[in-house]
């Protein structure tokens, strides 16, 4: 399981600057979510991205990059590992080709159940072995389909709601121009019933300047945040900040 946050910004900033008071608090949940970290941004050219395998809280490079890096569109990941997965920088998120970043927070069984939907050649770019990076490569399967992003994302969560036995298909897309979140879990999931009914919880807020988008487990002023329901995609463009909240279409029910 892992933590995710969010932000888009009217002007550019350094990472830190753009979380201010939130990423201190959301950085503390790595002494828990200790199995690497990852960073994914707006650049000029594209996309850029920085990943460790160190916990977040006692990493010099992760200071480096949130204090240094300069940018309006922005993504964090904190990971906790699922049981038996190899903690090296391949299976850290966030997952990048080309113009589009990925980070998944859950876990589905078997990892290999989305295989058979993805085109060999796009399989062929995994360069881990979780089920994180396989939910990416079948979004952007979905994508090279003709899909738009939000529908792609609700498509993917279907497809492993459909064939796996999961806890949560919550995730951040990032593009260049926009940052989309996808709300998903299993209430009765393993993780859910030890952990508690927020465990999965995405929210946003949105004040003059920016948008921010993040999970649960660290101080967020209820009054200052806006719940995500399940199945919902929240939209947020980097021109002029807009923001749209796209409800689920029909999702079926979990694997027994």
């Amino acid at each position: 399981m892992c933590r995710l946050l969010g932000v888009v910004s009217s002007s550019p900033d350094t990472i830190a600057n753009l979380l201010d008071e939130d990423l201190p608090s959301f950085t503390a949940l790595s002494e828990e979510h200790a199995d690497g970290w990852g960073v994914a941004y707006r650049t000029v050219d594209g996309i850029g991205a920085r990943r460790s395998v160190e916990p977040a809280y006692q990493s010099s490079a992760y200071d480096h990059t949130v204090g240094a890096i300069r940018t309006d569109l922005a993504l964090l990941h904190l990971r906790l590992a699922n049981p038996g997965s190899r903690l090296t920088e391949s299976n850290t998120h966030p997952f990048v080709l080309g113009a589009t970043a990925f980070a998944h927070n859950g876990h589905f069984s078997p990892p290999d159940a989305l295989d058979d939907l993805i085109d060999p050649d796009l399989l062929a770019l995994a360069a881990g072995d979780t089920d994180s990076e396989r939910y990416f490569l079948l979004v952007l399967q979905e994508l090279r389909g003709g899909q738009d992003p939000v529908s792609a994302l609700q498509n993917a969560s279907r497809s492993v709601r459909e064939r796996t036995t999961f806890s949560g298909l919550n995730c951040l897309l990032l593009t260049p121009d926009t940052l989309y979140a996808h709300s998903d879990n299993d209430p009765e999931s393993e993780v859910s019933r030890r952990r508690g009914p927020d465990f999965f919880r995405l929210s946003y807020r949105v004040t003059a300047d920016r948008v921010v988008v993040a999970s649960s487990g660290w101080t967020q002023p209820q009054t200052r945040w806006t719940g995500l329901g399940s199945g919902t995609v929240l939209q947020i463009d980097r021109t002029g900040l807009r923001v749209q909240v796209h409800e689920p279409s029909a999702i079926p029910n979990r694997v027994p």
